[in-house]
């Protein structure tokens, strides 16, 4: 198995082609310079010095994070370009659990540290642990997580690890940061990894990532998400600004096929493609609504009509947009257009197990029609069918 593996989650930019019993090639720099001006050159550079046809890669490995914010986002968006345009899979491999992978074999606790600074840090605790390989006397370590990724207070930290009381080895960006009350705090043994092992490497994200991949544990390009585990100052201030924002609600226009597909994705396990919501705009039998919050794409709604009917076939809010009405706002506009064309029913279907969305539907005064068997795939579940009276209203 060939993987590509990138990781710029903090400083530190790396790239690597791994095989499963050898890098074939690694090309790290830990160097001030923007991830968005070396990342994609590094790549190009190492596959020409190796000949390399992208098509030959099996998979993409991805330091997901924690870390750096736009180091993380550039990174992961460079994975889930090549993923998309090569339609490979990504290997999502927590930034944290890539560098305790560095220190293969240690078995004392492995602590990762990365600056998160206001005295917290990015972490988790690993060890080794020996496995025996039926019906041989070959053995294999496999990387045991003893405490998963995590932001943490850096004191706090150091108290956990003094109550585990077992020898410690330190690495990452955070050492030089917090090493001073490391040496002060600690009543444990500790030491810290030599500078060949003390940062991320994408050859380390590319052997775990193999591993990962056996596993089982890969998703497609649309399904990956970094982890923030604590977002930016900006991105909190952008959530509290789309928080307070009023919705605005507005027919549906061609250029937004692509923002609704990538929110199918997210959605429904049966995501329609860009080409079906264009192909759905163009149909004249459609209601098709999307909700904004400051100019973003938050919601919407897509919906048929046939005579006096209209049967809602999809509908959907953002997650961190949720709780907010948006819903609520979309039904309420639909009520009002189809009341303006003499539209009396509404319709629609919901799987059984959606115990969330149905009672949204019945708290808008939807009621239980009936039962469809086996009506959705993936997985196969029973439809309720549900409706109710247009409500007379006005813009």
């Amino acid at each position: 198995m060939k993987v590509l593996a990138i990781d710029s989650s903090g400083m530190t930019a790396t790239v690597a082609v791994v095989e499963d019993t050898q890098t074939i090639a690694e090309y790290t720099v830990n160097f001030k310079k923007t991830h968005s001006q070396t990342l994609l050159p590094m790549i190009d550079t190492m596959g020409k010095m190796i000949e390399l046809d992208l098509k030959t890669i099996d998979a993409i490995a991805v330091a997901g994070g924690p870390g750096s914010f736009t180091g993380l986002r550039i990174g992961s968006a460079t994975a889930k370009g090549l993923g998309l345009a090569l339609e490979k899979p990504l290997i999502h491999v927590p930034t944290v659990d890539g560098l305790a992978y560095n220190l293969y074999g240690c078995q004392d606790i492995i602590c990762p540290i990365m600056d998160a600074r206001r005295k917290q840090v990015y972490t988790g605790m690993y060890t080794f642990a020996r496995r025996e390989l039926e019906g041989s006397k070959e053995t294999e370590l496999v990387l045991d997580v003893l405490e998963a990724q995590n932001a943490s207070p850096i004191d706090e930290l150091i108290e956990r690890l003094n109550i585990h009381g077992r020898p410690v080895v330190f690495l990452g960006d955070g050492v030089p940061v917090y090493q001073d009350v490391i040496r002060e705090k600690m009543r444990v043994p500790f030491s810290f990894a030599p500078a060949s092992a003390n940062r991320q490497r994408a050859a380390v994200v590319g052997a775990l990532g193999i591993q990962y991949y056996k596993e089982g544990k890969f998703e497609t390009a649309m399904e990956h998400q970094p982890d923030y585990l604590r977002v930016s100052q900006a991105e909190r201030e952008r959530a509290e600004k789309e928080r307070k924002a009023v919705v605005s609600i507005r027919q549906m226009k061609v250029e937004d096929a692509a923002a609704i597909a990538e929110m199918e994705h997210q959605t429904f396990s049966d995501a329609w493609s860009e080409k079906a919501i264009l192909d759905t705009l163009r149909n004249p039998k459609t209601i098709c609504l999307v909700a904004e919050k400051i100019g973003k794409i938050v919601g919407y709604c897509i919906v048929y009509t046939a005579d006096d009917e209209a049967d809602i076939a999809r509908i959907a809010v953002l997650k961190e947009s949720r709780r907010f009405g948006i819903a609520s706002e979309l039904i309420h506009a639909l009520d009002v257009i189809c009341w303006e064309n003499q539209i009396q029913i509404i319709m629609l279907d919901v799987r059984v197990s959606n115990d969330g969305a149905r009672a949204f539907y019945e708290k808008h005064g939807f009621t239980q029609d009936g039962i469809r068997e086996n009506y959705y795939k993936n997985p196969i579940e029973d439809a309720i069918l549900m409706s109710r009276a247009v409500i007379p209203t006005k813009k």
